[in-house]
């Protein structure tokens, strides 16, 4: 970090949050990009916009009491952290997962603030959620939580949590563990205590104020995303080979978009292993994972022998299997894809990552693809059609609308194609054309730093 301001306030993170190992990542991978910004605009300097911008605006903490079926009160942790305001209400996902602490939710938040301001909608950054875990029942374990008892979990986490949201001062969202049916129990618990109807969560129903394709932006927006970048070397994704990790929503419906336009997906994996199909997969197999995770909610172990042509490894790295890979696509957690997965990689060809989680590569992944000088885009811009989708579900709720699948995917091609312009070009303004981690992280900056000086201190 060569910018003596940016390297005087990641000391002071690291001594204010030695114990927050993600948070720190996160911080530094920004900071480590901005030193061309911050030697052009003295003015960020002056108005202590780095220190005020690694800085939450509000984080909260509070117990989550429950009953499971058995009778036995249990309790869980929960969390908010309202990060960033200065460009509209606090939007990002709740997780539920026992990984959830206060570092991992403030390297989340923090990655939200720049994911949103590059959708150009006006959201600021905020993140949340508890490490209750709806894969392990507490009175069974191995065994799922009963959809009764993620019923009671989550009034009884909103029952706290409502107080502190709202449609124009925080708007949650899904992320891991938390689809529809969460939104839901969510939804229906702040309607009952606040006596009203807004637009105060996003990822609802259809039913009940939903957007059509919010299921599938993070994903669809992943691939279009890697699309213009591919476009930038006059190339497409017909005939690539392509490893995806993860079986949810963002990884199912990425490989979905991706074999439609021509790509053979060969990995998808979960906590049981990984699944490889040398051949490629059928939509008709991506479509038997989705249903395997949103309805029956099992593990890709369950449906490995029905998929033709299929190998599952227990356990196994999605990264290391293919012999040759053009395209990856890490779509499960952070830090899921290391150093020794990224040599592999190169060395079977890759010449493309998108990543659709948040922050799934490590440093050394990182660095060794910014070395190698592939096409490689940072989470906070390829994964940023969720909440981009999450931001339109808001004008929809607004409105009091409901827009055609077909408006809501255009605009989100849209919405991904002017993320990636915006970090195209931001690199090449500052001398690192082709570089999306530096772009990204410029443009998303530039926005929201602009907006802090702008409203004072």
């Amino acid at each position: 970090m060569k910018n003596k301001y940016a390297k005087k306030v990641m000391d002071q993170v690291r001594a204010k949050d030695p114990n927050q190992p993600e948070f720190l990542q996160a911080v530094e991978e920004v900071l480590s990009t901005l030193g061309p910004v911050l030697e052009a605009n003295p003015q960020y300097e002056e108005n202590a916009i780095l220190e005020r911008m690694v800085e939450p605006e509000r984080t909260i903490t509070f117990r989550v009491p429950w009953v499971d079926d058995k009778g036995v009160v249990r309790v869980n942790r929960g969390y908010r952290v309202q990060f960033n305001s200065a460009i509209g209400p606090y939007k990002g996902g709740l997780r539920f997962d026992p990984s959830v602490n206060l570092s991992v939710l403030k390297f989340l938040g923090f990655e939200q603030v720049f994911k949103n301001s590059l959708t150009t909608l006006p959201m600021g950054g905020g993140k949340g959620g508890s490490d209750f875990d709806p894969k392990n029942s507490p009175h069974t374990p191995g065994k799922r939580c009963s959809d009764g008892e993620v019923m009671r979990f989550c009034q009884s986490f909103m029952s706290e949590l409502y107080r502190h949201i709202g449609p124009d001062t925080d708007v949650p969202a899904g992320d891991m563990n938390v689809g529809g049916r969460e939104i839901g129990y969510l939804f229906g618990q702040y309607r009952k205590l606040t006596n009203e109807w807004t637009g105060v969560l996003t990822g609802k129903g259809i039913s009940y104020g939903g957007s059509l394709m919010r299921p599938e932006a993070t994903g669809y927006g992943a691939v279009y995303f890697a699309g213009n970048m591919l476009a930038t070397r006059k190339q497409s994704f017909k005939g690539k080979i392509c490893a995806v990790s993860g079986s949810g929503n963002v990884a199912s419906f990425a490989a979905q978009k991706l074999i439609t336009l021509g790509a053979k997906v060969v990995t998808l994996s979960d906590r049981s292993g990984s699944l490889y199909v040398k051949n490629g997969l059928t939509t008709k197999d991506v479509a038997e994972v989705i249903a395997l995770k949103t309805v029956r909610r099992g593990e890709l172990s369950e449906i490995a022998a029905s998929v033709k042509g299929a190998k599952f490894y227990a356990g196994g790295n999605p990264w290391q299997i293919a012999a040759r890979v053009d395209c990856a696509f890490p779509c499960s957690r952070q830090n899921e894809l290391n150093g020794a997965d990224a040599e592999y990689l190169l060395k079977h060809g890759c010449k493309l990552v998108a990543e659709g989680a948040n922050m799934p590569s490590t440093p050394e992944a990182i660095a060794s693809f910014v070395e190698a000088k592939i096409l490689y885009a940072p989470g906070k811009a390829s994964n940023a059609g969720g909440v981009a989708t999450s931001g339109l579900e808001m004008s929809q709720n607004s409105e009091r609308l409901s827009w055609s699948a077909k408006t809501v995917d255009d605009k989100l091609r849209e919405i991904m194609a002017a993320i990636h312009d915006n970090a195209y070009e931001a690199a090449a303004k500052f001398g690192q054309r082709g570089n999306y981690v530096a772009g990204a992280n410029i443009a998303g900056f530039l926005k929201v730093a602009d907006a802090m000086v702008a409203q004072g201190v």
